[in-house]
């Protein structure tokens, strides 16, 4: 009977292995181009997609570039000739692909920047991403309760800043939401940069490297904060959080009297979701990438149908050449009081993966 059963179902998959790509070529290839497989998000997204795509009867092509630009390039290039109807690409440096979107266009495909806005491209058709400036704004609010939560008794707040990599255009609306809120406590000088590095050019961290990132937290320590203690650091990104973490940790924050200072982060990877419940890295910015996925697969059958995807915001996202028609979703701030009603609640992870 086991033999039997092992048989039908052998049969079933080779059925289902040889229909699914003749139905999935009568809708079109879909080219998906993500920048990294070094961040667990970018491999969820781009996994997702090629699930819905598959499922609504396209052939998705799922390239992950490594982090390298040349390489990104020459997987796009491939996606056209292959006949990619539509492609979604989450660019390494949004600057760099005005070339071969070009020939893309020359080609009759068109293109959704996925999450990071491609720039200096008049052919750029659409923009599926979350409210960026948003992201910042809840950061630096998340940063500022925490201030007063467990440093209420300090002030001036010694904080320092970090920002995401200055080649993704999204880095930008990060450090800009969250100085929205930060600037007016710097004015008032409820909150001091002790090191002195504000803006972009100083606090960038380019590849989003987290090591970069503990390499760089380790030097203010050492060179700003002998004498005194750091109370606040704004991460942009769960990845360099933990890196900002090790430094901390490695001069004795969070031992002792020595507080962990409040440090936030974006994403809701993992290792920084069970950190917030360890009491570590205070926050972080839950992004479903779920439905993320979903507006870019719903946009592309829109296209594909001859209709115009839906979108919520046509004046923000400039890209240089033109205003990019842009869906956004919301960002959902997470810390320990609710990471587990809001991320095992929405099925984005199990209690046992945040528990373990």
């Amino acid at each position: 009977m086991k033999f039997v059963t092992s048989l039908l179902a052998a049969a079933a998959l080779s059925v289902a292995s040889f229909a699914m790509p003749a139905f999935a070529q009568d809708k079109g290839v879909v080219g998906i181009s993500m920048p990294t497989k070094t961040s667990t998000r970018w491999i969820s997204d781009g996994e997702t997609m090629e699930k819905l795509f598959k499922e609504a009867g396209y052939a998705p092509d799922l390239q992950f570039a490594d982090d390298d630009i040349p390489n990104q390039l020459a997987q796009i290039e491939n996606m056209v000739t292959k006949g990619a109807k539509v492609l979604i690409i989450g660019a390494i440096d949004g600057t760099t692909l005005s070339d071969i979107l070009a020939k893309a266009h020359d080609a009759g495909v068109k293109v959704i920047a996925y999450d990071r806005l491609i720039r200096d491209s008049g052919n750029v058709d659409y923009y599926a991403t979350f409210d960026n400036f948003q992201v910042g704004v809840l950061q630096a609010t998340s940063l500022v309760e925490g201030l007063k939560k467990n440093f209420a008794g300090v002030k001036p707040w010694n904080v320092e800043l970090f920002g995401g990599s200055p080649d993704d255009n999204n880095a930008f609306f990060f450090y800009d939401g969250a100085m929205s809120v930060l600037k007016p406590l710097v004015d008032s000088g409820d909150i001091v940069i002790k090191s002195g590095q504000q803006g972009m050019d100083q606090v960038g961290t380019l590849r989003w490297d987290g090591a970069v990132a503990q390499a760089r937290m380790e030097n203010l320590l050492s060179s700003t904060y002998t004498d005194a203690q750091v109370n606040g650091v704004l991460s942009p990104y769960d990845g360099l959080s933990i890196g900002i973490l090790s430094a901390l940790k490695g001069v004795g924050y969070g031992s002792g009297d020595l507080k962990m200072p409040i440090v936030t982060g974006q994403d809701a990877e993992l290792p920084s979701v069970k950190s917030i419940l360890a009491d570590e890295q205070y926050s972080t910015v839950f992004k479903d990438t779920r439905e993320l996925a979903k507006v870019a697969v719903t946009m592309t059958d829109a296209i594909l149908g001859g209709k115009e995807p839906e979108v919520n915001d046509t004046k923000t996202y400039d890209n240089g050449v033109k205003v990019v028609p842009s869906y956004l979703l919301k960002p959902v701030a997470v810390d320990k009081t609710n990471a587990k009603d809001i991320l095992v609640g929405a099925g984005y992870y199990t209690e046992d993966q945040i528990n373990n």
